[in-house]
C-alpha cells in the first residue's frame, strides 16, 4: 500500500476522474474545492470545502498531502505559489501563469516556431476598426472564459456595436480559420525527454462545447507526427510534469494549427480510460508523484460522446449497457443547460 496522499485542487468531473484513478493504484486523495456540492467528494479520500483565499483551509489541506495537483488552470496563480511553498504543486504554477493569458500562451507558442492563427491584442472598441484583416475571427477574453464562455464571434466591424461587449477587460482578437477539422494531442510528460504519448484524438464541438471525441484520428501521416512534434516541444519548454492537452485546428489545405493548451488532464482524453492500457488520469498521477511510468499500449480505437444538461437523464434510465460501452455519471446534483453531466464511451 502506497504512503502517498495526493492533494487535488478543484472537484469537478477531472477530479472525480482523477481520484478513481489514484485509488485503482493506492494513492489517497484530498480535495479542496469552493463548491461544496462539487462532485468529486463522491470519490476521494477526503474533501475539504472553501474559497481559494482561504489561508486557513488551505493551510489544513496541504498539511494532509505530499504532492498537489489541480483539475481546471483559473486557480489564482497567489493561491498556488502559497502552496508550492509548502508542498511541490505539479504542473509549476508558473505554467498556469503563461496558459492563463491567452496573449501570453499565443506569444509562447509562436516563439516555439510553432503556427497559430493569427492574432491581436484588444484593448478598446475602437481597435478593431484597424484588424479588419482579423476579420471574420472570435473576440475572446485573455484571462478565465471556457466551453464558449467570454467568446464572442464577429464577422464584421458593424456587428460589434450589437454584442455590448465590456471593454474594461483584455481581449484577444483571433482570425477563424477555414476548418477543416480539430483534434488534440493528449500526453504526459514525467520529467526530460521521458513522456508517454497518446495518438491524436478527432474532436467535434458543438455550441462551443466538446461533444464528440474517436481515435483514430482521421488525418494523413504528417499532421499525425507533426501534432506529436508540437506537443512535445510545448511539454518539454515548460518544463511540464504532468498530462497536458494540446488543442489544434486543420485547416482546408491541411495546415495544422495550436488552438489552445490545457495545463491538465482534458475532457478528449477521456476515452483513454477505456481504450489504453493507463490513461490520462493514471499517467498525470504517476507523473506528480514520480511513480514508475509504464509504455502505453491501445487496447481498442474508440468514440467518446458527452452528455451535455438533460441528455444524462436517458441514460441514467439504462440498466444494463452493452459489453463495448462505458457510462460515466459524474454525479453532479442540478442537470443545466450547457453542463457537461456524464459521458459514455464505445469501443470499436
Amino acid at each position: 500500500m502506497s504512503d502517498i496522499t495526493l492533494g487535488i485542487i478543484g472537484g469537478g468531473q477531472l477530479g472525480s476522474m482523477l481520484a478513481i484513478s489514484a485509488k485503482k493504484i493506492n494513492i489517497k486523495t484530498v480535495i479542496y474545492c469552493d463548491d461544496s456540492d462539487a462532485p468529486a467528494q463522491n470519490f476521494c479520500d477526503k474533501f475539504i470545502s472553501g474559497e481559494y483565499g482561504d489561508k486557513e483551509k488551505i493551510i489544513e489541506f496541504v498539511n494532509l498531502v505530499n504532492f498537489v495537483t489541480f483539475e481546471f488552470e483559473n486557480i489564482p496563480f497567489e493561491t498556488l505559489n502559497e502552496i508550492n511553498k509548502l508542498k511541490p504543486v505539479l504542473p509549476k504554477p508558473s505554467i498556469n501563469r503563461i496558459i492563463q493569458h491567452r496573449l501570453a500562451e499565443k506569444d509562447f507558442v509562436n516563439n516555439l516556431n510553432i503556427r497559430t492563427t493569427r492574432y491581436a491584442s484588444v484593448e478598446s472598441e475602437s481597435e478593431i476598426d484597424s484588424l479588419e484583416d482579423l476579420l471574420p475571427g472570435i473576440l475572446k477574453t485573455t484571462t478565465l472564459g471556457y466551453d464558449g464562455k467570454g467568446q464572442y464571434p464577429i464577422n464584421s466591424i458593424e456587428e460589434l456595436s450589437s454584442l455590448n461587449i465590456d471593454f474594461s477587460k483584455g481581449y484577444i482578437l483571433e482570425k477563424l480559420v477555414k476548418l477543416k477539422k480539430e483534434i488534440s494531442i493528449i500526453i504526459t510528460r514525467f520529467n526530460n525527454h521521458k513522456y508517454e504519448i497518446y495518438e491524436p484524438i478527432e474532436n467535434k464541438h458543438e455550441n462551443q462545447i466538446l461533444k464528440f471525441s474517436k481515435i483514430p484520428a482521421d488525418i494523413d501521416k504528417k499532421i499525425y507526427d507533426q501534432s506529436k512534434d508540437w506537443a512535445m516541444s510545448i511539454a518539454e519548454e515548460l518544463k511540464y510534469v504532468g498530462t497536458l492537452c494540446v488543442e489544434f485546428f486543420i485547416d482546408r489545405n491541411d495546415n495544422l494549427y495550436v488552438n489552445e493548451i490545457a495545463p491538465r488532464v482534458h475532457n478528449s482524453g477521456h476515452l483513454t480510460i477505456n481504450a489504453f492500457n493507463v490513461s490520462q488520469f493514471e499517467n498525470h498521477i504517476r507523473a506528480v508523484c514520480g511513480l514508475e511510468q509504464i509504455p502505453l499500449k491501445k487496447i481498442s480505437n474508440a468514440t467518446m460522446v458527452n452528455l451535455i444538461g438533460d441528455q444524462i437523464s436517458e441514460y441514467r434510465k439504462v440498466s444494463k449497457f452493452k459489453d463495448n460501452e462505458f457510462f460515466f455519471d459524474y454525479l453532479k446534483k442540478e442537470i443545466k443547460e450547457k453542463r457537461k453531466m456524464g459521458h459514455i464511451t464505445t469501443l470499436i
